[in-house]
């Protein structure tokens, strides 16, 4: 299929989704976020693709919403509109997203990336919620995600000031995985996608499940899922030719399932 706001790619089992709209900066306006959310579905249902990266063109990841699609909207019109059920159906996603970062990632650019599993960033990289300065507050999980990844003291001053971090700020907060040169980041996130593809695609799948099952339940409640988890996992047939090829010392190749 041809998208008139992203570039795809696939590499093996690797997916890699383009926000493509550098003119503005990767602005996400409802039609990228349509096509974004069909591609990322599309790559779920896929048996042999087993990880995705998702990054920007030129200079942003995405520095934020399109603010002139909802400048003279209304409060009716926000809630009767379908934009905000994009980004659940993004958090519904089964395989390890991995945010590839260059330039802002800013508003709903932060967000998007903190919706994905991992984030690699650039040295330019520059991550926040200005949305205050426009007499908002983030919308799409922002003040769930950063409180999350930061803790409450930090996100409360960066969300309430709107102030921009830098990559190594934010991996010093643990909202990054890791920080690269700017010229490494697409090959690095790649990297760590093809550790991650070369694991039990189950595995993979339900302990992505079981980590983020650890944000919105009880400690008891999580432990009660890992343990369901990890007792289904003796089911499949990727367990038993993990366990074999430990045993024989060689590698191990699993086919998801």
């Amino acid at each position: 299929m041809t998208w008139q706001h992203l570039a795809v790619s696939q590499d093996e089992a690797i997916a890699v989704v383009q926000l493509n709209r550098p003119d503005v900066l990767n602005a996400l306006n409802e039609a990228l976020m349509g096509e974004l959310v069909a591609v990322l579905e599309e790559f779920d249902r896929a048996d042999e693709v087993r990880c995705i990266i998702l990054t920007g063109a030129g200079r942003a990841f995405a520095a934020g919403a399109d603010i002139r699609e909802f400048a003279d909207a209304s409060a009716v019109d926000m809630l009767r509109g379908r934009r905000l059920q994009q980004w659940e159906r993004i958090r519904k996603i089964t395989k390890p997203l991995i945010a590839a970062v260059t330039g802002f990632a800013l508003g709903g650019g932060n967000e998007l990336a903190m919706l994905c599993d991992m984030i690699v960033a650039g040295e330019s990289a520059r991550f926040g919620q200005p949305e205050i300065n426009l007499g908002l507050i983030p919308g799409a999980g922002g003040t769930q995600r950063l409180t999350r990844a930061v803790g409450k003291a930090r996100a409360m001053e960066l969300i309430l000031t709107g102030r921009q971090m830098s990559a190594r700020e934010a991996e010093a907060l643990g909202l990054v995985t890791r920080v690269v040169p700017d010229e490494m980041v697409l090959d690095e996130a790649k990297s760590l996608a093809r550790e991650i593809a070369a694991r039990a695609p189950v595995a993979v799948r339900l302990a992505k499940d079981a980590i983020l099952k650890a944000f919105d339940t009880t400690l008891e409640a999580g432990l009660d899922y890992e343990r369901h988890c990890f007792y289904l996992l003796f089911a499949t047939e990727d367990k038993e030719e993990g366990v074999r090829a430990f045993l024989a010392r060689r590698p191990a190749q699993f086919r998801g399932r």
